[in-house]
């Protein structure tokens, strides 16, 4: 057999277990065997990597891959194993920021090592290609990153002329990606790279909290797509697979995510969601109405005696990170012969399957885990809704108020349920900065406080009643 046929056999093992690593990730049952199955055929695919001539051969190449090899590791590794649940959404975005500017500087590096003029057009479109969407996702991601980790608003920022500025933009790239494409000058590329980078910033600034699930999977893709033009660029089969991979799941995620919203991708991208804010009291919401309260003994009462109960986790369980004492609070009950289940909204939390992940390392059985299709049938028929965290994902004005920013989302019907109990530390809307009427409805209890600590309490209350 020889070299090459040994490679491309050895590269096709690496690419099926990328797309086990799919199949896998499609499911919180498989999600880490999938993540395994990944990571085992990128081992493969680098290990291999490393020993063909034109690495190993390469001496001075190979020394500097692998102090990139050791610091990267040393960045990584300790990031990976240290972050809180809480940070994981502005994690997976500087992460797949560096891969979308690793992309783009394999581009800008194969354009300059170009032998001439006399390259085919069709290379230099490739190469430009990923310059351009490698350039926006690592600039894009790292808007994103700021906003989730709060160095800058998450609100939509927004601008006199920002719609004619985003426009002259696009058309600037354009006009000089054709003359790159006619003349190979360098000079054109750093302004192509210059006007990619400005392109990302600006076009995230806009998108709001409530949107960034979905920015998040988007930027995935570009940063997929950008990954496969520099396997066309290097001749890399692996490259080209594996970024058309991650490049198509992130569009078919984003798309999917977008549905579950309730609307549009263009919507969701150019509609500035999520910058009004209308409630800011502690404990009462507009036009003087107030909402009751309860206390942790009462609710032990009414939990303990339940026939089935439907925990529905927000993005407040992960900052509080109540994952491990929801877990206690489930188990707790279902050892009185209570029925629980916990019902999952698609683009609850900051980034796709968020609330999976986190309930995931609490280690709460996979059959616990509802997704919102099945889970809201169920909801006619469920004693107690437990909202633990979340707000617009059970929000009703996304079914009865046609003005509102979220109507048409999908959400958990939580107001189905025969009594609804709220866990928030106060009357603050979600992302989408609107009021939540299901906080008024009289069915309605109030849990004030940090969501650990009220579940702790629960907990305690329920096994002494």
């Amino acid at each position: 057999m020889s070299r090459a046929t040994a490679t491309d056999l050895v590269y096709l093992i690496a690419i099926v277990g990328f797309i086990f690593a799919l199949i896998g990730l499609s499911s919180p049952k498989h999600a880490r065997i999938g993540n395994l199955a990944g990571a085992t055929g990128m081992l493969i695919a680098v290990a291999w990597t490393f020993s063909l001539p034109t690495v190993y051969g390469q001496t001075r190449n190979l020394v500097l891959i692998i102090i990139a090899v050791v610091i990267g590791t040393a960045i990584g590794v300790p990031a990976a194993r240290n972050v809180k649940m809480t940070a994981m959404p502005q994690m997976v975005a500087i992460f797949n920021g560096v891969g979308g500017g690793a992309a783009a500087l394999v581009s800008v590096t194969e354009f300059i090592s170009l032998p001439g003029k006399s390259i085919a057009i069709y290379k230099i479109c490739e190469i430009l290609f990923g310059v351009l969407v490698g350039s926006v996702s690592f600039a894009g991601s790292g808007v994103a990153f700021a906003k989730l980790q709060e160095l800058m608003t998450g609100r939509p920022i927004t601008y006199p002329g920002q719609q004619p500025i985003n426009a002259g933009v696009g058309l600037a790239i354009v006009a000089v990606l054709i003359a790159t494409v006619l003349t190979a000058n360098t000079a054109l590329l750093v302004v192509v790279v210059i006007l990619s980078l400005a392109i990302g910033i600006i076009f995230v600034l806009p998108i709001g909290g409530a949107d960034v699930p979905v920015l998040i999977s988007l930027l995935n893709s570009f940063t997929g797509l950008a990954v496969a033009a520099s396997g066309f660029t290097l001749d890399s089969n692996l490259l080209i697979v594996a970024g058309t991979l991650v490049g198509a799941s992130g569009i078919l995620l984003t798309r999917m995510m977008s549905h579950a919203m309730g609307r549009s991708i263009g919507n969701i991208l150019f509609s500035a969601f999520g910058s009004v804010i209308t409630a800011t009291g502690a404990d009462g919401g507009p036009d003087g109405r107030t909402v009751r309260t309860g206390t942790a003994d009462d609710i032990a009462v009414l939990l303990a005696y339940a026939r089935k109960v439907a925990i529905i986790p927000g993005y407040g369980l992960a900052v509080a990170q109540a994952q491990h004492v929801v877990r206690e609070l489930a188990d707790t009950l279902a050892a009185r012969g209570v029925e629980v289940y916990y019902a999952i909204h698609p683009v609850a939390g900051r980034m796709p399957g968020h609330m999976n992940v986190l309930l995931a390392e609490a280690n709460v059985p996979y059959d616990q885990l509802v997704e919102m299709d099945d889970a809201n049938p169920e909801m006619a028929t469920t004693d107690v809704a437990l909202v633990v965290g979340a707000n617009d994902t059970v929000n009703p004005a996304a079914k009865n108020t046609p003005g509102s920013p979220i109507y048409g989302m999908p959400i958990i019907n939580a107001d189905q349920a025969t009594n609804i109990v709220f866990l928030k530390r106060s009357m603050r809307p979600g992302f989408a900065g609107i009021d939540n009427e299901l906080l008024y409805d009289p069915k309605t209890t109030m849990l004030f406080g940090d969501a650990k600590d009220t579940l702790s309490a629960l907990v305690a209350a329920v096994r002494a009643v």
